[in-house]
């Protein structure tokens, strides 16, 4: 088995809704992404898939969240903007592009992370 890693980011506000605490209030991240691909194998150049694919692939599910406002995109249909939700958002938005998405994690900070991963 293969695995590919990936790390992109993003910048964005939004705040949590039904939680009591300073969440609550608007505020921002600058969100780091890192995307896992798992292969069972790889090509006649002995690649799984060109790193530069894989970070495409990823750019082009955050670009709708950069430098936005979370609670009012209509791509996330009015979910509550949790790096959960975030985490999954951008998994099923690379697994339309490529099904060997393993897991995304959504990094709010340097100590605090959500991962959403397949099966």
């Amino acid at each position: 088995m293969y695995e590919i890693k990936i790390k992109e980011h993003f910048s964005a506000a939004h705040n949590l809704k039904n939680y009591k605490g300073k969440c609550e209030r608007l505020h921002g991240h600058n969100w780091n992404i890192e995307a896992v691909f798992s292969f069972d194998s790889v090509d006649r150049d002995g690649m799984a898939i060109d790193f530069k694919d894989a970070k495409s692939l990823v750019s082009s599910a955050i670009e709708k969240l950069d430098h936005s406002y979370l609670n009012d995109l209509a791509a996330l249909n009015g979910m509550n903007p949790t790096s959960e939700n975030i985490a999954k958002f951008i998994f099923d938005a690379v697994g339309a592009g490529n099904k060997n998405i393993k897991s995304i994690s959504v990094w709010e900070n340097d100590s605090s992370c959500a991962t959403y991963s397949k099966g």
